[in-house]
């Protein structure tokens, strides 16, 4: 079906949960390849609209509120807005990111539901959930917790185990319980509604098994087994008391299904967007839909969102879903839950104005077919050894030459040989190439292809050695150069939807504005005399020691984890000191304050000298904590210190406190802070 034509297409991607920010698992699998897609068809001139937004229901949202002791509505503010800061910075052009929680979106879901329940689409079923007689409340199934069946995890969730990945019902769990209360849930009856999946099975086998079979095998293969197996109801509702009101009667303390509600915030989005004019988008033949998921989403993309859709009766379905399998990390596992991943909001603090650098690894490792790995070893070879290398190198040659020899103009295409005839007519042809790749959602074959530009660009100047014949014959070189800044030319577009930060550095360096889609393989896209701008270093080599803290950062991290487990050593904890009377506790004195300067003390390998605001005009304190902190990493942070310790002198330097901190069973300090924001000088009881 990809090649019919269409007067516009409708990219949405997934929409991630807002109770954590992003992390480069979440980027590779479809963030990243939905942006590369958007940005080629606006290149090419097409109509196009990129929606995405936070999902902020579902028990992930209640489970992490009620870990900080605040409302889900203070969860999904906080996460919403750093989620969306972060693609913006990492430049995902999204032409809206919104949310489930805007009042359009509660709207639209609510319609659409009551759409579905008049036409009679829903069946209403009685079952047994669990219930948690303490608490008051049935239990979601991340409500509850038990031994996993498979592995032995005494910590799986009731609908997954971590440890294994195996997917779980509650009533599989050995010995229940609830995360609420921690008491053993009882089996109630309650009544919810369900999308009858089964009564679509005959027109997915024909919509899908039949008229899309040129779907990623993982996408087919996986609704293959799903449909095989037989499809049933699925439950549209949930007890719960944070989501969209069921708006029927009779539904009190119950909410939409987050896969019922969250699917359709693509269509409230668009609407949010678009008020006027968001039907054409939805509902127009006309209009090519591709859904970007992720591997774990693509049963609810492919059959219950298109069944919803069906349903409704006057919406078209995606035309195709490219789903990728996960990122792994260092090889393992990326787990929210552990912390164990590379955040997006971080990356971006740690590693300013590397956002290409990123999105060309995740592109390059990108796991289209296969589950793939992310190493930050991987990371640096493949800056060090192809954007620099590479691309990078050829860039700065081309420019570098042109400047030596000819003032930075283009200098004039002179008459060509058998030799530049055959280059043009190689690079000529990666317009097609990558076109297609593109147009089949192989996005990391298509930068592979893209780089391929830049190794013939590297051939052909190392092969024509224009440096040498520079003395003799000036008019050849400048033949090479034309074509080496056509090339370059040529580069600036075919990089343009994987690398955009560079590629616009790039277009200053030449001094033109972007060239469209169409101009891809063009010999005479600089005309002679043009003046180029200021040659900089495209890409910079990224050194050992930059990775090195990103490794350490990653295994800290683990070793927290296994502290976490009781792995890290058989020594939990030293024993409790001797008592201490009540008042003699009450004499010290411990404050927050804010850290304003810190470095390293000269000639003292363990120390660390601070400047602390303490509310009173500031004071110093030396503490032994070199080994475990960068001192710019505590800076702005708050800290907890003993404020009337009698000062002493180390190394020179008058110490008036003592910073605490906590020492793990492996021997390393964690400084300890305030979960909140105070006031500095605020008193620690």
């Amino acid at each position: 079906m990809e090649n019919k034509h269409f007067k516009r297409t409708l990219i949405t991607s997934a929409l991630p949960y807002a109770n954590g920010p992003v992390h480069i698992g979440h980027l590779a699998g479809v963030y990243v390849p939905a942006d590369i897609y958007a940005r080629y068809l606006r290149l090419k001139g097409e109509d196009v609209l990129f929606i995405g937004g936070s999902d902020e229901h579902g028990v992930p949202i209640t489970l992490r509120a009620k870990k900080e002791g605040v409302t889900p509505q203070d969860i999904v503010d906080r996460y919403h807005g750093i989620i969306k800061k972060s693609f913006e910075d990492f430049g995902i052009t999204f032409d809206i990111y919104s949310r489930t929680s805007s009042e359009t979106h509660r709207q639209v879901a609510s319609d659409f539901f009551r759409t579905l329940y008049d036409k009679g689409k829903f069946i209403e079923k009685t079952s047994e959930q669990y219930y948690d007689t303490e608490a008051g409340q049935f239990l979601a199934d991340r409500y509850i917790m038990g031994t996993c069946p498979h592995c032995g995890n005494e910590n799986a969730y009731g609908d997954q185990c971590e440890q294994c990945g195996t997917s779980l019902s509650p009533t599989e769990l050995k010995n229940p319980r609830s995360t609420i209360s921690g008491s053993s849930p009882v089996m109630r009856e309650t009544k919810h509604w369900y999308l009858p999946l089964n009564e679509y099975e005959q027109f997915f086998r024909k919509w899908i098994l039949e008229e899309h079979k040129e779907w990623r095998p993982n996408v087919y293969g996986q609704c293959k087994s799903w449909l095989d197996l037989g499809l049933q109801p699925r439950a549209v509702s949930r007890d719960l008391d944070w989501g969209i009101p069921v708006p029927v009667e009779g539904a009190e303390g119950k909410v939409l299904y987050v896969w019922f509600d969250a699917p359709i915030g693509y269509i409230s989005n668009t609407k949010e967007l678009l008020p006027n004019d968001w039907e054409k988008w939805w509902k127009d033949p006309e209009t090519k839909v591709v859904n970007f998921i992720g591997k774990d989403n693509i049963v609810f993309h492919c059959i219950v969102f298109p069944a919803m859709l069906k349903a409704e009766g006057s919406f078209i379905l995606p035309e195709n879903v490219p789903a990728n399998e996960f990122l792994n990390l260092e090889e393992n596992k990326i787990s929210t839950s552990r912390n164990y991943a590379v955040w997006l909001n971080e990356y971006l603090e740690e590693l300013p104005d590397k956002q290409d650098v990123l999105r060309y690894v995740l592109t390059a490792n990108a796991p289209e077919t296969k589950d793939n790995n992310f190493t930050w070893k991987d990371f640096q070879d493949r800056n060090n050894n192809e954007l620099v290398a590479i691309l990078g190198n050829f860039v700065n040659r081309a420019l570098v030459l042109t400047n030596k020899y000819f003032g930075d103009k283009v200098p004039p295409c002179g008459e060509l040989t058998e030799y530049d005839a055959a280059t043009l007519k190689e690079f000529a042809e990666v317009k097609t190439e990558v076109e297609r790749l593109l147009d089949t959602y192989h996005f990391r074959d298509a930068q592979r292809e893209a780089m391929n530009l830049a190794r013939i660009g590297n051939k052909y100047l190392a092969d024509t050695e224009p440096w040498k014949i520079a003395k003799t014959d000036l008019d050849r070189v400048s033949t090479i150069l034309n074509i080496a800044l056509q090339i370059t030319a040529n580069l600036s577009i075919v990089f343009a939807p994987f690398l955009p930060f560079s590629m616009k550095r790039l277009a200053n360096m030449l001094n033109i504005n972007t060239f469209g889609w169409d101009k891809l393989g063009s010999t005479d896209l600089l005309a002679a005399g043009h003046k180029l701008g200021t040659t900089k270093l495209l890409f910079e080599k990224i050194e050992d020691d930059v990775i090195k803290k990103q490794v350490e950062k990653l295994e800290a991290t683990i070793k927290i984890n296994e502290a976490a487990n009781g792995e890290i050593s058989a020594k939990q904890a030293n024993p409790v000191r001797e008592t201490v009377a009540f008042d003699d506790f009450g004499k010290l004195d411990i404050r927050v304050g804010s850290v304003l300067e810190c470095f390293k003390v000269p000639k003292a390998d363990k120390l660390l000298q601070f400047r602390i605001d303490d509310g009173l005009g500031g004071r110093t304190i030396i503490s032994g904590i070199s080994a475990f902190y960068e001192p710019e990493d505590l800076i702005g942070k708050q800290v907890c210190f003993i404020a009337n310790l009698a000062p002493r002198k180390l190394k020179g330097v008058t110490s008036e406190g003592m910073i605490l901190s906590a020492e793990n069973a492996d021997g390393t300090l964690s400084v300890i802070t305030p979960d909140k924001l105070v006031n500095p000088g605020s008193e620690v009881k």
